[in-house]
């Protein structure tokens, strides 16, 4: 008898037990000969075909001089204007387009086109910009910004301290310290019927501007405008195989990085001295690769999952040495730098049943430095020139595994915890060998109405190899500092999260975590630090149209630190306190003037603060650090028709930072000429108005 299969039928036996299918009426039995599969069309799948989206496009006023607020209104001219774009279109057979910007034409904007055939191939074109200003009332009394070699007034006069030079002051211009980024990408991928994709992705990013350094001749230095002129460009490049439990990988990466300047010159400002000198060179960052090749893999069982990695990749430079005013041979016209990377790693999970589910890794990372060792002779400033060293090849190791169980106790309880260990290898340092192990352990309740809360407590130690110092690691160091990163420490530290929601409207996160580092051994350097943080979040719907929120953050970290000005054991004592406070609030009312305004309020503040206070026999302060912020921003929406919105945007910015390393003068200290007081004290508007299209 022929058995013509309807949805019902369909329905009835995807829901048959397993005793039913295993009598032979399981589906792959079903006789569908004479089923006239054509006919089953959901006519209610349409799918959207056409464009949609939006796009808006702003022009924005800047009043503030002070450039340093470019970072926060994303923009360092007094008029600019930006694009941004989320639009949408969908073919009928599958051919399909995005395009989405923000921010375009401002400093840190973005814009990314999709353009394929859903399932078959897609091509990525995008673009990218960001910028970081540092200061432009920096002051300098050099020429040629910008250039590799920077000038010194024709009638400059050299003097033995920068407060006896009498063309210092009426020489010093402002210059501007801000980098920007320009990123261009490309990308294919290519997808076939079978279990294969590829890919391709290019990417370009030149990087313009100029950053601070300083330039030296025997012990007098003058505060300096780098300039940066790189591009580097990265390759990614795949194919990819996927089955149905199954997946892995073959990938390469490869980046190349230049430099536009070698080197940058300079004019000494003071007398001739150590080798009557009256210029100077430094190398810049040399050009140099990288190239990984990496093997992926991931495989599922029924309750089991496995992944690995494989990677090996080599990076080097081989830049030519800047030999300008050193007056010895050279053992090599380059350093012929070369470091091999190999990396693994290994990953499985396992459901042991409904209650129990055991996870463990482990991760191997090698560098391996392949630089030729070479006999240098040194210039300094001290007795040592003229006697050889040589350049260290620094090997590092690692190596973590992680073992973690979580256990189901009950419906709304889960407790869950794990051993994790890092051995770190390294060469030519004060100890070969760290090892350490942390102990942790953390258990969520979700089992109280209106409750979410977890709790999580960890013990950690470090030790590692004998510690000693070495000629190559430390020659003028005392024998008994520690560097911290090496140090025996003890690490204890406790976390919690809660969440209410007393009211369907209102929920209240809060969280805090304490941690103390004990330096067991460490009698010079580091020896204690806490750390306090805590954090709280309210968010309050009072109706339909009208929302609330507010959050405060909290960090406290100290630090305790030994030395001695004797170079044996120790003498002074230093305190260091650095607290962070960041607070804000805002409201959004919706649904105005018949459902066509909206208007929102966000204010944010925060205030960081660092004290130093040093101990050897009286106490004194050591330097204080703050930086106080206060951001506003208010903005109104009007839909002006169905498919067009305008929005103003008023935001400003009240900044107040004073570090004691910037409050000086170009002359303040005798053997150094700087670059003046660079401390910000501002407070900055921008009015922003754009114009939004519904497609």
């Amino acid at each position: 008898m022929n058995t013509k299969i309807n949805l019902i039928t369909l329905a009835l036996l995807s829901s048959c037990s397993f005793g039913v299918l295993a009598q032979g009426y399981g589906l792959a039995n079903a006789k569908t000969d004479s089923v006239k599969f054509d006919a089953w069309k959901c006519k209610r799948c349409v799918v959207e075909t056409g464009t949609t989206g939006s796009i808006s496009a702003g022009i924005a006023y800047n009043s503030e001089d002070d450039i340093y607020s470019a970072n926060a209104f994303n923009s360092s001219n007094e008029v600019t204007g930006k694009v941004d774009a989320d639009i949408r279109y969908r073919g009928e057979k599958g051919y399909q387009a995005n395009v989405n910007a923000h921010n375009l034409g401002m400093d840190n904007g973005r814009m990314d086109i999709d353009v394929g055939k859903q399932g078959v191939y897609n091509i990525n074109v995008n673009y990218r910009t960001f910028a970081h200003y540092e200061s432009n009332s920096a002051l300098s009394p050099y020429q040629q910004i910008g250039s590799d070699y920077l000038t010194l007034p024709d009638n400059w006069v050299t003097a033995g301290s920068s407060p006896d030079m009498t063309m210092l002051n009426s020489s010093l211009n402002p210059l501007e310290l801000s980098l920007n980024r320009d990123r261009y990408g490309m990308g294919v991928e290519y997808q076939t019927e079978s279990l294969l994709t590829t890919y391709v992705n290019f990417q370009r990013e030149d990087k313009t501007g100029t950053k601070t350094t300083s330039g030296s001749i025997y012990n007098q230095s003058m505060m300096l405008a780098e300039p940066v002129d790189y591009t580097t460009d990265i390759l990614n490049a795949g194919i990819k195989l996927k089955g149905d439990n199954w997946f892995t990988s073959l990938n390469y990466t490869g980046s190349v990085f230049k430099n536009d300047n070698s080197q940058l010159g300079f004019d000494s400002a003071f007398n001739p001295t150590f080798g009557a000198q009256t210029s100077g060179y430094m190398s810049l960052d040399p050009d140099n690769e990288a190239h990984t090749v990496s093997l992926l893999g991931q495989y599922n069982l029924a309750k089991t999952n496995l992944s690995g990695r494989l990677l090996i990749g080599q990076m080097t430079q081989d830049q030519s040495l800047t030999s300008i005013g050193y007056g010895y041979d050279l053992p090599a016209e380059s350093i012929d730098a070369k470091v091999d990377i190999t990396g693994m790693t290994l990953k499985a999970t396992t459901r042991l049943n409904r209650e129990w589910r055991v996870s463990g890794s482990y991760d191997y990372n090698d560098r391996d430095n392949k630089t030729q060792i070479e006999q240098w002779t040194q210039i300094s400033i001290n007795d040592v020139t003229g006697e050889a060293e040589y350049n260290t090849p620094y090997d590092l190791t690692t190596q973590r595994a992680k073992l973690s169980a979580d256990y189901r106790i009950s419906q709304g309880i889960k407790l869950d915890a794990g051993y994790d260990f890092e051995r770190d290898e390294r060469s030519y340092q004060d100890r070969e060998t760290t090892d350490e192990n942390n102990l942790w352990a953390r258990v969520r309740v979700n089992s109280f109405d209106k409750w979410n809360m977890w709790f999580k407590g960890s013990f950690s130690q470090r030790d590692g190899s004998e510690y000693q110092a070495s000629e190559t690691s430390s020659t003028e160091q005392n024998a008994l500092l520690r560097r911290y990163y090496l140090a025996d420490r003890d690490r204890s530290q406790i976390e919690a999260r809660f969440s209410h929601t007393p009211l369907t409207d209102l929920t209240v996160d809060f969280g805090a975590r304490y941690s103390l580092d004990d330096y067991t051994d460490t009698e010079i350097g580091l020896t204690e630090s806490t750390d306090t943080y805590y954090d709280v979040n309210v968010h309050y719907a009072v109706n339909a149209d009208v929302s609330l929120n507010a959050f405060y953050n909290h960090q406290t970290i100290e630090s305790e630190q030994s030395g001695s000005s004797s170079f044996s054991v120790a003498n002074w004592q230093a305190d260091i306190e650095d607290t962070i406070d960041y607070i804000g609030a805002g409201i959004s009312y919706r649904n105005l003037m018949d459902s066509r305004l909206k208007l929102g309020l966000d204010y944010t503040y925060s205030d960081s603060d660092s004290t130093t206070q040093v101990s050897q026999g009286v106490t004194g302060d050591y330097g204080d650090y703050f930086a106080k912020v206060h951001n506003l921003n208010l903005y109104g929406e009007y839909q002006a028709t169905d498919n067009m919105s305008v929005r103003v945007d008023y935001q400003m910015e009240n900044y107040l930072d004073n570090d004691a390393s910037n409050d000086i003068s170009a002359d303040t200290i005798w053997n150094v000429v700087s670059f003046g007081n660079v401390d910000h004290d501002y407070t900055a508007h921008m009015v922003m108005l754009s114009m939004t299209y519904r497609l």
